[in-house]
């Protein structure tokens, strides 16, 4: 921990004193772009192909989805994944696909396959390159989620490789200036007349105008505000940040204006050939006063992360708005935040977008599966509607998978409402994967309009999980993880007593429908076998009535 600038008593107060935080950081406000209300649905290139694709296979795919009924079925997602970009940006500074593979250009894909019926989706990585090394959009999340809509992009997944954390350091700042765009005249306002909060304080120096300057922002912990901005009218204004130099190392600011719109400031590594410099930005003010805000949120990588998808989560729905208005057509852009479950985004990612990873990369092995389902299955409570727990794309059809384990896979991610993004050669599907993949049952568990994620209520050799359906119905699993044959026998009023399912309102003798072996009966106890590495799953209540 760097002292930066604070007094040694401040300093020493800081560090033993427990921590404060001047902004939270974590946000109940959900992110609201009308997509993803249920689990979406459709296909990723990774799992296949890796980096071995191209504009034809892509579009062969699209056709499959449409030739097989997967797209009626409800996959309407192509997502490309990563190695679709160019290894070099075009004059401009704008993303392009790879020159040779992508040669007719994303835009005209996108095109084609919107004829098909279906939506296409695009990935890029929260770092300075991607997971394969290719041009990623940290620092360029503006110019970039305008490129993806102006396509017509419809899906973005946003991994986390070569990511950058936020410094949690920020600049000592001695002053600010406020100039409307193209014009020469500002006004500087100096921050002696600021008010400060928490550990930020007013420090002497000589060096500068004013002769003070303000330290204690690193960590969270300070904040500077002005409450005297004003703007003689409504507008774009150029906000300069006035600063002393000191250390080293990367800064960073975030400049917060009326309590709504935020800007986010970096600072490089500065060398001192002089004391002060002079940053940068440019703002919106409203006419009249303002209040604008400085602070640095970020305590550690977890904050960082927290910061950087949200912010790109903003320039996914500024940019479809944008679109919106000059193209005539808003297209919702469902955003996937791919950060592998590590910094816990099921606390945060309702915030910052529609789906987050709560896992590692799966493959297409049973204990590989079982380990990202025990992961996911115990964050039900995160999940919801236009927010989803996400334990990663789908392998049934890959790899040396039985049957049966295909079953228990695709009916598990059903019942924890993750989404159905399929990852195998849709172009040679055979029946029994597209069987299982359109089984309309499932697909319905999945998509229910409640938007709860089932509840694992019994943990063992077996699970058991459950989860309420809308017209009064509850869905519950069997899944048997291990090596041999269970038999299984459970009263059906010990399931409806659970507190999860209390909503629902059924007797103890009700209809029990089988989803996978197509049957109903009635009675008031659910008995099944269960096949080593596989699932039953019933519907307890009105049955469907085109099943």
């Amino acid at each position: 921990m760097k002292r930066n600038g604070m007094c040694p008593l401040c300093f020493l107060k800081k560090i033993l004193v427990r921590p404060i935080r001047v902004k939270d950081i974590y946000s109940d406000n959900p992110y609201l772009n009308e997509a993803a209300k249920t689990p979406p649905m459709g296909w990723s290139s990774w799992n296949t192909f890796r980096n071995n694709i191209d504009q034809e296979v892509i579009y062969d795919i699209a056709l499959a989805m449409k030739n097989t009924g997967l797209r009626d079925a409800g996959y309407l997602y192509v997502n490309i994944d990563d190695n679709w970009v160019s290894s070099k940006r075009d004059e401009k500074g704008n993303l392009v696909g790879d020159l040779v593979r992508f040669a007719d250009g994303i835009p005209s894909l996108v095109s084609k396959i919107n004829k098909l019926g279906l939506k296409v989706g695009i990935y890029s990585s929260n770092g300075t390159l991607t997971c394969e090394d290719l041009p990623a959009s940290l620092y360029n999340e503006k110019r970039d989620a305008e490129t993806f809509a102006s396509w017509g992009i419809e899906y973005f997944k946003y991994d986390f490789c070569h990511n950058e954390s936020i410094s949690k350091y920020a600049p000592l700042i001695y002053g600010i200036t406020l100039s409307k765009v193209g014009q020469r005249e500002a006004k500087e306002y100096f921050t002696k007349d600021a008010m400060l909060k928490g550990y930020a304080k007013i420090m002497k120096n000589s060096d500068v105008p004013s002769g003070v300057m303000v330290t204690g922002l690193d960590e969270n912990a300070g904040i500077i505000e002005f409450s005297n901005i004003e703007a003689d009218s409504e507008g774009e204004y150029v906000l300069t940040i006035e600063i002393v130099k000191k250390g080293k190392f990367k800064k960073f600011l975030v400049a917060e204006i009326n309590d709504t719109e935020e800007y986010h400031i970096y600072f490089p590594e500065q060398k001192i050939w002089n004391h002060t410099a002079r940053f940068q930005t440019t703002v919106y003010l409203k006419k009249g006063i303002n209040t604008i805000k400085f602070y640095n949120p970020i305590r550690n990588n977890i904050d960082s992360a927290i910061l950087q998808y949200r912010y790109m989560g903003k320039c996914l729905l500024d940019a479809a708005n944008k679109r919106a208005l000059s193209q005539g057509e808003y297209k919702p852009i469902t955003f996937s935040i791919c950060e592998w479950g590590f910094r816990k985004p099921w606390l945060w990612g309702n915030s910052a977008g529609n789906l987050w990873r709560t896992t590692p990369d799966i493959r297409p092995i049973w204990s590989w599966i079982m380990t990202i389902y025990e992961r996911n299955v115990k964050l039900y409570q995160y999940a919801g509607k236009g927010g989803w727990n996400d334990p990663d794309m789908l392998e049934v059809g890959n790899g040396k998978l039985t049957k049966d384990e295909n079953i228990a896979h695709f009916a598990t991610w059903c019942m924890m409402n993750a989404p159905l993004i399929l990852g195998n050669d849709l172009r040679i599907i055979t029946k029994d994967i597209l069987d299982i993949v359109t089984n309309k049952d499932l697909i319905e568990i999945n998509q229910d309009s409640l938007g709860k994620q089932a509840k694992r209520i019994k943990r063992g050799m077996l699970d058991i999980l459950i989860k309420p359906l809308e017209n009064n119905r509850v869905a519950v699993c069997f899944l048997n993880k291990f090596g041999m044959q269970k038999k299984v026998s459970v009263n059906i009023k010990s399931i409806l007593s659970d507190p999860y399912v209390k909503e629902v309102n059924l007797s103890e003798e009700t209809s029990i429908y089988d989803v996978i072996e197509k049957k109903e009966s009635y009675g008031t106890k659910l008995t099944c076998a269960v096949n080593k590495h596989s699932a039953k799953v019933f519907i307890l209540g009105k049955p469907r009535q085109d099943s």
